[in-house]
Order: structure tokens, then C-alpha cells, then sequence
């Protein structure tokens, strides 16, 4: 390998580490915790709102086990989101900590969304 190609190819090896994701790209976290948030709070109200009330009142446990199962695993993508968010955006734990306990009450990641776009696009502008 020629010194060329070498120094081509640290080159390459630096500009991958050092690439940040587009805004609103398909591997922004923080365009991606959005979504998520919205829709793990729709899964809660579907599990509280409907499955459970199915499995309680007529005895049908069916509904449970699979919005249960879709609100579990959208709850482990909001939690991968946050931490990417902290880690490859610097987001401040208070504000993670109010997105994730957000997520435990009914209708307050509805009202945590217009925020949630606000602390968004002031990242993305602080990071340009």
C-alpha cells in the first residue's frame, strides 16, 4: 500500500468517526425519539385504554399479550433513543429524565412533543 492510499485512508477512518447524522435523517436519534415517544404513548393508551379492559371486563387476554408486547418493545426503542440522544447529542439527564417519566403517564408525551420538537431543532442548530 502506497503512503497515498494510506493517508486516503485514515483520512476516510476520521471523516466516519467524526460524521454526525443529517437532522431528520433515518439515524437521527432525536427525529427517532420523537416518533418513538408518540407512538410507545398511543401503544399505553391502547394497553390501558382497550387491552385491558378486554382482559378484565370479557375475559380476553389476547388483546394483553399483544399490545403489551408492542408497548414493551416500545418502550425499550424510547429507552435506546434517549441514551443515544444523551450520548451522540449531548442531551442533559434532566431532560431525559422528564421524557422518560413522561412516558409513564398517560397523555404527557402528547404534551411533551411540541418541547421535545423545540429541544430538537435547538441541538441541531447548536451542532451545525
Amino acid at each position: 500500500m502506497t503512503s497515498g492510499a494510506r493517508q486516503t485512508l485514515a483520512n476516510v477512518r476520521i471523516a466516519a468517526h467524526d460524521a454526525r447524522p443529517m437532522p431528520g435523517s433515518l439515524s437521527d436519534p432525536l427525529r427517532w425519539l420523537r416518533v418513538v415517544s408518540l407512538t410507545e404513548a398511543v401503544s399505553y393508551l391502547l394497553l390501558l385504554g382497550i387491552a385491558m379492559p378486554l382482559k378484565w371486563i370479557w375475559d380476553r387476554p389476547e388483546a394483553v399479550r399483544i399490545v403489551g408486547m408492542a408497548h414493551g418493545v416500545l418502550f425499550l426503542l424510547l429507552i435506546w433513543f434517549l441514551l443515544r440522544a444523551r450520548f451522540e447529542r449531548n442531551w442533559p439527564v434532566p431532560r431525559l429524565v422528564l421524557v422518560f417519566v413522561a412516558s409513564f403517564v398517560p397523555f404527557w408525551p402528547f404534551l411533551l412533543e411540541r418541547r421535545l420538537r423545540e429541544w430538537s431543532a435547538a441541538t441541531e442548530a447548536s451542532s451545525a
